[in-house]
């Protein structure tokens, strides 16, 4: 339960840390994208009364002589306007304001001294007039609606200054628009702030997935190790408590009770040498390649040493040696021995009695292969994945019997990816096996 609740805690932990970074991001991301569009709007509406402002400006100062006074040249580019807010131009069939005055433009004719002149175009409500230093500004009216409004002077050749043309538009549409934009933003917000905090617990599920596991296999290990471990200390322990209880022990019994405890402290011995062996294959990558190995000299020995044992369980041992010259990889001699020796070992434990176990070496496409192939009970499919996790035994009474821990093909395994190689293994129920060891062959020596 306590590690359920540890790997719940901390899935919602790393959830949360994703979400609020996410919400972060997903915050400054509206807020530029808010801020974008904003100033694009912006950019494209100022440039667009400023072109019809200079259109404007550029067709009625050559026509604007005396102060205050708007010549009947001027009138028909201000529509609908009127002189000093009372007087409004009749709009004749020949005023045609034409494709310079399309949208919702206001236009102020200003005196040099701020005083309104003429009023044409959008006539807003309560629409303040300012003073005309400022080139642009931003004015409301009454009923809140925003607009744009640039000043440009008026000037000709009778008089420095005529006066002041202020043009301006309107951005209800565009302020619906950012309005709706913000809209869009908040309301999405918390939905794509839920969706990723969904995916954010999805993420760290897949996340923790492998930790979880190898901290799984980690205490599957460790129970593992510890009954490997008690399993010769009991037998020891028995054997000295029986021991104990005998009142008179004989030479022979004495002699038969410290060969007991001989071959339990081998057996223990063996178990913790192949537990640091495997800390250090798991701490060392890839070994040190500097040294040269000679894989004929490994097979031939291997061979040689194992003959006894495959003669006491009546199973021949075969060699195959299918290369001419030498061949050499490079590793660590004693590793390699140790990898090829686990595999002959577990593939003569595993065959009955009148089978055979061939070893045989080859070079294939520059890459030395150690087939390892019995005729032994098979391996079913089942189980080939699981064959090389440590303390993994296919039939747990066999492999006990034969005074296995578990670990060899585990070895086997680590040695190999050590030295930048695999293990292959095909395998049919009733039928044998074949282990492949594939290793990077070197150049001679």
């Amino acid at each position: 339960m306590n590690e359920i609740k540890l790997f719940r805690q901390t899935r919602w932990r790393l959830a949360s840390w994703y979400a609020g970074v996410m919400g972060i991001i997903l915050v400054l991301s509206g807020f530029g994208v808010y801020e974008a569009i904003d100033h694009a709007h912006r950019t494209a509406a100022d440039r667009e009364l400023q072109a019809f402002a200079g259109r404007l400006h550029d067709n009625l100062e050559p026509t604007l002589q005396q102060q205050g006074e708007i010549p009947a040249s001027a009138q028909r580019f201000l529509p609908d306007a009127c002189i000093r807010t009372s007087q409004c131009l009749d709009a004749t069939a020949s005023h045609s304001p034409g494709d310079m005055f399309q949208g919702n433009y206001f236009i102020r004719l200003l005196s040099p001294t701020g005083d309104l002149i003429v009023l044409a175009g959008l006539k807003p409500q309560g629409l303040a007039i300012t003073s005309p230093t400022a080139e642009w500004q931003y004015l409301t009216d009454e009923r809140s609606i925003r607009y744009r409004q640039i000043t440009v002077p008026l000037q000709n050749l009778d008089t420095p200054l005529w006066g002041y043309l202020q043009v301006g538009s309107s951005l209800e549409d565009s302020d619906r628009y950012l309005t709706s934009v913000r809209f869009a933003l908040f309301a999405g917000f918390p939905l794509a702030l839920a969706f990723v905090g969904i995916a954010g617990w999805w993420l760290a599920g897949r996340a923790m997935q492998p930790i979880r596991q190898s901290y799984q296999q980690m205490q599957q290990f460790t129970a593992d190790a510890a009954h490997e471990l008690r399993t010769p200390i009991a037998a020891a322990q028995a054997t000295v408590e029986s021991v104990l209880d005998t009142p008179h022990l004989s030479e022979t019994d004495a002699r038969e009770t410290l060969q007991v405890l001989d071959r339990q402290h081998q057996r223990l011995s063996q178990l913790i040498q192949d537990l640091l062996l495997l800390t250090r294959l798991d701490r060392q990558v890839q070994t040190q390649q500097n040294d040269s190995c000679c894989l004929q000299d490994v097979v031939n020995d291997i061979a040689e040493e194992l003959a006894a044992l495959a003669l006491n369980n009546k199973v021949k041992l075969l060699t195959d040696i299918q290369v001419e010259q030498p061949l050499w990889v490079n590793g660590d001699e004693a590793q390699l021995y140790r990898l090829v020796f686990n595999l002959v070992i577990n593939a003569l434990q595993h065959t009955p009695e009148g089978g055979a176990v061939t070893l045989l070496l080859n070079e294939p496409d520059q890459q030395a292969v150690i087939q390892v192939q019995d005729t032994g009970v098979g391996i079913a499919p089942e189980y080939q994945a699981k064959i090389f996790d440590r303390f993994y035994r296919v039939n747990s009474d066999r492999n006990r019997q034969t005074g296995g821990s578990g670990l060899g093909l585990a070895i086997a395994d680590a040695i190999a990816q050590a030295h930048k190689g695999k293990i292959q293994v095909q395998s049919q129920l009733g039928q044998g096996s074949i282990f492949r060891i594939y290793l990077p062959s070197a150049e001679t020596p």
